[in-house]
């Protein structure tokens, strides 16, 4: 499923007319019936339906709905909010074709938007796409208003009218929906912290675009179960522990035994062959207490926190994931470094590790080996020197700025996790629920990426699938034994069996 901008999918639409011939009034045909195919299944055909169109394409595919919901026996009304001369091209031909088709158009000019918005059950919002520029004119904004205040239950067409389609465009007011039916691919606002929620539950209807065509104009996409599995590595019978990678794990602090504890039971779980958790000596027995399978290192310490020492050797290792629990000390930052230097395999760093980064960042260029950074927004805003409200408004363009710049993967942590790759290429992560914010979640997510990276995948397809399994054991968990409330990191780990057994 691709994740497109205004202009991607322009481009799309017109590679589709121009060089694959498939004209738009056919494409517009194919969204108003899919789009009316899924209606149907959300409402009864004793309910009063009413469309709001508008100029452009999305006015033209709501008379294309209007025209299926007449021809199968529902109550539909059109109200058209600009005046005739604004409706144009492959809408012009639709709304004639309704118009022949014994449909009705009816204008507010004639009727008051309060009175049409109290006896409709259903408000259909074909008012304004994804061109939408600037401030909102009247009428869209007052009829906007009125839908957002009503009880009837909103469906959007391709994007919630008002919202913009790229992130960090501002806006003013947009529709509120129940439903949107976005049509041909995601628009990015879909999955921004600010703006998803407009779209209430949404469904992408396919309307002809090819695949090719749409990996020609976008490198953005969604993961998802498909993904996951086409992916994931499947073991040889005969694989010993040495085929699934040895992991070191670098963190822990006095106050914060927890967070390589569950980072290392999460990778052994997840699947890495050989795990030594690199820690304070007070610390191991704690590991050891619950994770038997683990190995361990004792690492310099300094009044309950990690230094670096110049006779830590880790060459002996497939990945390393640095930073959980470790603290934020000077002598943290000097470890960070040294490891970054002197590991020549793949190093996440996570964490408490993120905090001391952002006075490394010269290293990360210089690096050859892979580098791979997981920070949440706050952490990100921290690492480009942003407020958070920037980070929150354009994550795909600040968390492909940084992958390009200093040639790493990031994973931007939030309710859909924006992974890039450092040639620009990125994928939305959607997993996951309310019960992950909760201390100790990144933890598990950092070994089940560690584990992820020590098997024989793209580094690109460890972390996107990392993610995925991370969000999926957190979703069947919720699913079936806790809620959004109790679900702990360490339910998490516990969980990760059921999501391999699902597969296997």
């Amino acid at each position: 499923m691709f994740i497109v901008t205004a202009k991607e999918m322009y481009d799309i639409d017109r590679h589709t007319m121009k060089e694959i011939g498939l004209p738009g009034h056919v494409l517009m045909e194919n969204a108003g019936r899919e789009i009316f195919r899924n209606i149907i299944s959300l409402f009864e055909r004793t309910e009063w339906i009413t469309v709001f169109v508008g100029a452009g394409n999305n006015g033209g595919d709501g008379f294309v709905i209007a025209r299926y919901l007449m021809e199968h026996g529902y109550d539909v009304r059109v109200f058209q909010v600009v005046p005739d001369e604004l409706i144009q091209g492959d809408a012009l031909l639709h709304k004639k074709i309704y118009l022949n088709s014994n449909g009705k158009i009816f204008s507010l000019i004639d009727h008051g938007v309060e009175e049409i918005i109290k006896n409709s059950d259903v408000i259909i919002d074909s008012l304004l796409g994804i061109g939408k520029k600037g401030a909102l004119r009247e009428p869209y904004q007052d009829v906007i208003k009125r839908i957002n205040e009503s009880d009837a239950r909103v469906v959007s067409v391709d994007i919630p009218s008002g919202l913009p389609a790229d992130e960090g465009v501002p806006f003013t007011v947009a529709v509120q929906a129940d439903y949107t039916f976005i049509v041909g691919a995601m628009k990015m606002t879909a999955v921004l912290p600010d703006t998803a929620s407009y779209y209430g539950e949404w469904k992408v209807v396919e309307i002809g675009f090819s695949k090719r065509t749409m990996e020609k104009y976008t490198t953005r996409s969604l993961y998802g179960s498909d993904q996951f599995q086409a992916t994931l590595p499947r073991r040889r019978a005969y694989a010993h522990k040495g085929d699934h990678g040895k992991g070191f794990i670098i963190g822990g602090s006095a106050r914060m035994p927890g967070a390589i504890t569950m980072a290392t039971e999460a990778a052994l779980v997840a699947g890495a062959g050989l795990v030594t958790a690199g820690t304070l000596q007070e610390i191991i027995p704690i590991i050891a207490s619950r994770i038997p399978e683990a190995m361990f290192k004792i690492l310099k310490e300094e009044d309950g926190l990690l230094v670096w020492d110049n006779h830590l050797d880790v060459s002996a290792y497939d990945a390393i994931a640095a930073g959980v629990g470790m603290g934020r000390s000077k002598q943290g930052e000097e470890l960070i470094k040294q490891v970054l230097k002197a590991a020549t395999c793949p190093v996440l760093v996570d964490a408490d590790g993120l905090y001391h980064l952002s006075n490394l960042l010269p290293i990360l260029k210089s690096r050859d080996a892979v580098t791979i950074v997981t920070p949440h927004t706050g952490e990100m805003a921290r690492l480009l020197e942003l407020r958070i409200e920037e980070t929150l408004t354009s994550p795909f363009q600040h968390a492909k700025n940084f992958a390009e710049d200093y040639g790493v993967y990031v994973v931007l942590k939030g309710k859909y996790t924006i992974i890039t790759s450092p040639d620009g290429k990125q994928v939305v992560d959607a997993t996951g629920n309310p019960g992950l914010a909760k201390g100790g979640s990144g933890d598990v997510l950092t070994g089940i990426m560690l584990a992820m990276i020590l098997q024989n995948q793209t580094i690109f397809s460890a972390i996107c699938n990392a993610c995925y399994l991370h969000g999926t054991s957190a979703d069947l968990a919720v699913q079936h034994k806790h809620s959004v409330y109790d679900l702990t990191a360490t339910d998490i780990i516990a969980w990760i069996r059921e999501v391999y057994r699902m597969i296997s």
